[in-house]
């Protein structure tokens, strides 16, 4: 997702985009994020394509900042769409003066805060999907004897 030439005297746009401490280069949507927003979050029809192009426009914005500072791989678009996301350094990939450039991993979309109350307490959100799971596989489950 690097931005393209200027047009004019030879000029760049920066390459990378500040997210919190970081210097964000590319950015990849896993299949699974894809699905998830094209079903739970924007609920359109917008193909993984548009949204990674949506979601790299909302990063140049400032439009995407973490959820809690207990969280961090957790992160917030325009206040209300909760996604969970990885950073990675790129091996071999400075800016001009030297520091490292990162990768934006979308692993999921989680939803939207004002459809989902229970978005804005994560901590309660696992663990109330954890025991829901477990409670639904003890159920289905054989006990042995």
């Amino acid at each position: 997702m690097r931005d393209k030439e200027m047009a004019g005297r030879g000029g760049y746009e920066p390459f990378y985009v500040m997210l919190n401490e970081y210097r964000i280069a590319d950015l990849v949507i896993t299949a699974h994020a894809r699905s998830r927003y094209e079903d739970r979050s924007q609920g359109d029809g917008v193909t993984g394509k548009e949204a990674a192009f949506w979601l790299w426009q909302c990063l140049k914005q400032k439009r995407v900042k973490p959820h809690s500072p207990g969280e961090p791989e957790m992160y917030v678009v325009d206040n209300d769409l909760v996604m969970a996301a990885r950073i990675v350094e790129m091996p071999g990939e400075a800016d001009l003066y030297g520091n490292p450039l990162y990768k934006l991993i979308v692993v999921s979309f989680l939803g939207k805060m004002s459809e989902n109350i229970d978005l804005r307490d994560l901590k309660s959100y696992f663990a109330r999907q954890r025991s829901s799971r477990r409670v639904s596989l003890m159920q289905s489950g054989r006990k042995r004897r």
